[in-house]
């Protein structure tokens, strides 16, 4: 099993990402520096700045602090959790003297004055933090009461006349609007030449969460010798930016857009891995199941042989068997594995490093409990099978069926992998599905194999494929789903537009999601079949599927408003005979839908 967390080893080939991040940072000319790197959620941001970290953390004089912003998320302002985190680092990796000392006592203080101003703030009571009318002469202990009072919240007296107190005090009022100078002076008396701090999970985190982390960069910390590098989506910083200052009517400006751009000097965006990189990634991580002892060994043969021909570089049999017979054989197998596979979780992925690593990990899991029960499973006609569940949930269920009537052996399975369509009554329908035909011709047959095993260690999947899965949803998948399940029209329309941005295997598993919720309901609501029939023509992948999922649903559950937007569905179809004969099941199943039906079957034919 593979841990779910960034790593500093690199099996995503990002030794040249590291390279130019490293670069940046070291550069006297580009001195502060704020560098973003973007990615999609599970793309392998964490991990490029934990290798970067890593590498950066042996240089003389260099002083890198990782700060994870969610995790202070709901206990602090976040500029406060931000400024006090690094002067904590500053303070422990370094020994002060007296001078530098006082400077950080000024700079704590100061931290203080953020904190309490900062919960006054939240309570609406703004004129500490901005003058309001009052002049600093005018306020009182009792002022600060009074306000407090008129806004129905209680603070503890104690903590009122600190923040007087703070406030009152012109050293403190000095210091604050001198904070940059004093962290700039603390970084030159601790002989910190590079202070490199690493802001992760920061998409995750709330809009001005989000916000006030990148303004304090810039108001406090943007000092000579400083470097910033910020993990994250880049569409949920523009987002977040968009909701405090929206767009203003007539104005073409990106607001989002222009406002990251001063903020990121240098953006560094991590691309979608290609078939021939997920291969590499998915052998490399069995590898570090399978050959642990052999890791470095295997490196080394790699890294030799990308220096000779980086592009074309691919990783085989042949090439390892020149340094290592023993390490070739003991390895073939696990890169048969990675080529079977990587050619459809490249595509249905995209690519993404995390699903990968999820998809093995289910793998794994399983081949244990079989294990466990003292059955032997063949890793390469898992894979193949666990790659119709994630990708093709009708078509994977009705194999299911199929295979328990057959003891294991599903005849119709086997008359498709010989190209025999037309006596497979039950497949029949997948025909022209691309997607099936090329799965079909990924090794092994599975005509020959004994499948009951296979199916019995997924059989809480087939029960349960949808809501189990919500969790691996990325945030902007999550929100999809969320704007499809809200029953609003103008969320659903959102969504819709927003489907290009989600991958197949997200896609599929939202279309779980509104296909449970469906099949599930007594009664289904119109908003829960417009989502699902209006998501399923995003998608060509999820054509069949579809089709599929309407056939299983009672005619009696079909309402008349339902009927048009099916139709709508049907001319985005290759084969609209599908349908027509759906149509004129459900006639003869419920007379309720006779006359909104043959409207429609006018309409089909029409077209």
């Amino acid at each position: 099993m593979w841990k779910d967390c960034e790593t500093n080893i690199d099996l995503l080939d990002f030794d040249y990402l590291v390279d130019v991040t490293k670069k940046i940072i070291l550069d006297d000319k580009l001195t502060p520096s704020t560098i973003g790197i973007y990615g999609d959620w599970g793309s392998g941001k964490s991990s490029l700045m934990d290798m970067v970290m890593n590498d950066l953390s042996k240089e003389k004089d260099v002083l890198c602090i990782k700060f994870n912003g969610w995790l202070f998320e709901g206990y602090e302002d976040a500029k406060v959790a931000l400024i006090g985190s690094i002067l904590d680092e500053i303070n422990k990796a370094k020994t002060p003297t007296e001078k530098t000392k006082r400077t950080l006592k000024n700079l704590y203080d100061n931290i203080d004055f953020f904190k309490l101003s900062s919960k006054l703030a939240k309570y609406g009571i703004d004129f500490l933090l901005t003058g309001g009318i009052l002049s600093v002469a005018d306020i009182t202990i009792e002022t600060i009461k009074s306000a407090l009072a008129s806004k129905g919240k209680q603070v503890e007296e104690k903590e009122i006349e600190g923040i007087f107190k703070a406030f009152k005090s012109k050293e403190i009022r000095k210091s604050v609007k001198s904070f940059h100078a004093d962290f700039e002076s603390v970084l030159k008396e601790t002989n910190i030449k590079r202070l490199v701090v690493f802001i992760d999970e920061l998409d995750r985190c709330k809009h001005e969460t989000i916000l006030e982390t990148l303004e304090a960069i810039r108001l406090f910390l943007f000092a000579k010798g400083t470097s910033f590098i910020i993990g994250a989506d880049e569409r949920q910083i523009r987002y977040a930016v968009q909701m405090k200052y929206p767009d203003i009517e007539g104005n073409q400006i990106d607001i989002g857009k222009e406002y990251l751009e001063k903020l990121i000097q240098y953006p560094i965006r991590i691309p979608q891995l290609g078939q021939k990189e997920v291969e590499f990634y998915i052998m490399c991580l069995l590898f570090e199941d399978e050959a642990k002892d052999n890791l470095t060994q295997i490196q080394d043969i790699i890294k030799e042989k990308k220096k000779e021909n980086f592009l074309d570089f691919e990783l085989t049999y042949e090439l390892i068997k020149e340094k290592s017979e023993e390490l070739a054989e003991k390895l073939k197998d696990t890169i048969s594995l990675s080529k079977q596979i990587s050619s459809v979780l490249a595509k249905g992925l995209n690519g993404n490093p995390r699903h990968c690593k999820r998809f093995l990990n289910a793998m794994e899991s399983r081949m244990q409990m079989a294990e466990y029960r003292g059955i032997k499973l063949d890793r390469r006609i898992l894979s193949k099978i666990m790659l119709v569940e994630y990708f093709k949930d009708s078509f994977y269920k009705r194999l299911a069926e199929l295979q328990t009537i057959d003891n294991g052996k599903p005849k119709e399975l086997a008359l498709i992998e010989n190209d025999q369509w037309n006596d497979a009554k039950e497949l029949k329908m997948w025909e022209n599905d691309a997607w099936i035909i090329n799965w079909l011709k990924i090794e092994p047959k599975l005509e020959n194999e004994d499948l009951k095993s296979y199916f019995y260690f997924s059989r809480e999947s087939i029960r349960n494929t949808s809501f189990a899965r919500q969790q691996n949803l990325s945030k902007d998948a999550a929100s999809t789903l969320e704007q499809l399940l809200s029953n609003s029209d103008s969320a659903r329309n959102d969504a819709i537009k927003n489907a290009s941005n989600i991958n197949e295997y997200e896609a599929s598993i939202i279309h779980k999601v509104l296909t449970s919720k469906i099949e599930s309901a007594t009664d289904i609501e119109k908003s829960t079949f417009l989502s699902f029939i209006e998501w399923s023509a995003t998608k060509t992948e999820l054509h069949i599927e579809t089709i599929a999922i309407l056939e299983r649903i009672s005619a009696s559950k079909i309402k008349t408003s339902f009927i048009p937007k099916i139709t709508e569905f049907a001319l985005k179809l290759n084969d609209k005979a599908k349908i027509v004969e759906l149509y004129s099941k459900w006639q003869s199943e419920n007379s309720k839908l006779k006359s909104a039906i043959e409207n429609e079957m006018n309409n089909l034919r029409q077209t």
